[in-house]
């Protein structure tokens, strides 16, 4: 009986960081799972930028790269193609995937609005294709361990969630004018970007939201033009000539929960203090839990003494191979995984679905599922009353 293992033919368009995290865990997932039901080859890379299309070859070794990204969907070896594009590029190019039958992995946000994630995820659905998205802090192993634990039921009944997502990557009032901060290019701002992580844990971890009554605010009204090439990361001059910022930079939530819990999210791209606190709190009426992407690698858990004479306090729980996929990266407790090794678990678990013929989860289902939210929580920021989330999926 051969145990040779079907091949996937990867396919990028669009190299810049995320793309080259995708390629970089691609190629890394061969040497981590051994017991993996596929292996990968990287076979075209679609990108406007020369000096990356080169990097594409020489330094991560695909087969070849293109300018053209329509070339990247018909390359006859290619069986998935991952968008790392600017937003609101993602419809036409993930449409034009699904319509060439390949499995397609999209970067959050699907889509740049609602409308054009409900759009994409018919397309894909009607192809039949399998599809993937971009939540990876769903892969953390701490985070499946809260998971684990909320679902065992050693938390009680969930009364209450806090979800959040502090980045400080636009707080800077000389950072570029990126596409980022623009409407047309990016569509929203950070309801788009950075919130759908914090609304799709809370999702994943007790549950759909129901109800939601929101907020937002641009602090940051006028950017400096940007130079060519520059990203978001990237900073102007004092004098320089700027631009208006045509999306949100903070958006916050009131919300109810399908199972009645009550629960509040924010996120802010232009806060000072927090570098990337993608952080939630979980409260039942037998414990909590709260992690922080900028300690990723601890989880603390607070647990009721029934007998009521135990110290209080929360437990810090540091990760180790004990828990879900860390042993794959370091063995032992307390020896630490990065960002990129969520990218490396989210890929393979992708990856494994794509090998298999079936749907992964999250996919441009869950994509829906955030943007009906989204959809809601622009209803309200418009009419300052609470709105029912209801599915904007197209049948």
């Amino acid at each position: 009986m051969s145990t040779e293992r079907p091949r996937l033919g990867i396919g990028v368009v669009g190299f810049g960081w995320m793309g080259q995290a995708h390629s970089r865990s691609a190629g890394r997932v061969g040497t981590l799972f051994d017991d993996r039901s596929y292996d990968t080859e990287l076979v075209i890379c679609g990108d406007n930028v020369a000096e990356r299309r080169d990097l594409a070859v020489n330094s991560f070794g695909f087969r070849e790269a293109v300018a053209d990204w329509q070339a990247v969907i018909d390359h006859a070896d290619v069986d998935v193609v991952y968008v790392t594009a600017p937003n609101m590029l993602h419809e036409q190019i993930a449409v034009a995937a699904a319509a060439a039958g390949k499995a397609v992995f999209c970067e959050k946000p699907v889509g740049g609005t609602p409308s054009q994630t409900a759009r994409i995820e018919k397309a894909a659905r009607d192809a039949g294709v399998i599809t993937g998205v971009g939540y990876n802090y769903r892969w953390a192993p701490m985070v499946q361990h809260a998971k684990n634990l909320i679902s065992s039921g050693v938390l009680g009944e969930i009364t209450n969630y806090r979800g959040r997502f502090f980045s400080m990557y636009g707080s800077d009032p000389l950072g570029l004018l990126s596409w980022r901060f623009l409407v047309d290019e990016a569509g929203h701002g950070v309801s788009t970007d950075i919130l759908s992580h914090a609304v799709d844990l809370a999702t994943m971890l007790i549950g759909p939201v129901t109800d939601v009554v929101g907020t937002q605010e641009t602090f940051i009204r006028q950017r400096p033009l940007p130079k060519e090439g520059g990203t978001h990361y990237d900073r102007g001059a004092p004098g320089d000539p700027t631009g208006a910022v045509t999306n949100e930079d903070y958006a916050g939530a009131l919300t109810v929960f399908a199972n009645g819990a009550r629960g509040t999210f924010e996120t802010s791209r232009a806060i000072i203090g927090p570098e990337s606190q993608m952080a939630f709190d979980v409260y039942g009426t037998k414990g909590a839990l709260r992690w922080n992407l900028e300690t990723m690698n601890e989880l603390e858990v607070f647990l009721v003494d029934e007998t009521n004479t135990a110290p209080r306090g929360y437990t810090k729980v540091r990760a180790g191979d004990r828990y879900p996929y860390h042993g794959n990266f370091v063995p032992g407790d307390a020896n630490s995984i990065g960002y990129e090794d969520m990218k490396v678990i989210e890929n393979h678990e992708f990856l494994t679905a794509v090998a298999a013929g079936v749907q992964h989860e999250p996919g441009f289902a869950q994509a829906v599922d955030y943007v009906s939210f989204q959809d809601a929580w622009l209803r309200s920021c418009e009419s300052g009353t609470w709105q029912s989330v209801d599915s904007i999926r197209i049948d």
